[in-house]
């Protein structure tokens, strides 16, 4: 991810409606990585029962011990969260965008000289509260910065199509 802003000097911040629109595409792709890693965790617990590793204590059906455990199922939704979060973050990371900012031609850049490493990008998660930081764009509509932009100093810039191009990063 670019450590500054000067390439995109001229680029606008993002508008609200089109970050909307990459969060809706990013949820529905962070399902999706939710699904895989609790279909990775339900498998391998239900190895670890049928295979003696884990004692089932005289139940039957390895779903009913996971739906009645509530460590089981906190395990699953841990998991499931690691997956989710780490998604958003590497991808924040290597290249500044998620494949919904990708589509919709959004970018992520420092507002400091500070480079941007997982702390920023964490607490840029954690403010936005699962994108109701983003409704402060509506508030704010001079600047277009969300909760998560002034808490984390990073901004969501809007790119020309040319711009979007990983060729054309530096």
């Amino acid at each position: 991810m670019s450590e500054t802003t000067v390439p995109y000097a001229n680029a606008p911040r993002a508008g609200f409606f089109r970050r909307l629109a990459a969060i809706v595409y990013d949820a529905l792709v962070a399902i999706a990585v939710g699904m895989c890693a609790a279909l990775v965790m339900i498998i391998t617990l239900l190895v670890l029962f049928e295979t003696g590793v884990l004692n089932k204590n005289g139940v039957e059906q390895v779903s009913d011990i996971i739906q009645q455990s509530l460590f089981y199922t906190t395990v699953i939704q841990l998991w499931v969260g690691f997956w989710v979060c780490g998604f958003f973050l590497w991808f924040w990371k290597h290249g500044g965008q998620t494949i919904g900012m990708r589509a919709w031609r959004l970018r992520l850049f420092s507002m400091t000289e500070q480079p941007v490493g997982y702390g920023r990008l964490l607490l840029r998660m954690v403010t936005s509260f699962l994108g109701l930081g983003t409704l402060l764009v509506l508030i704010d509509v001079k600047h277009k910065l969300a909760l998560q932009d002034r808490a984390s100093q990073i901004e969501v810039l809007s790119l020309s199509q040319q711009e979007n191009d990983h060729k054309s990063w530096r």
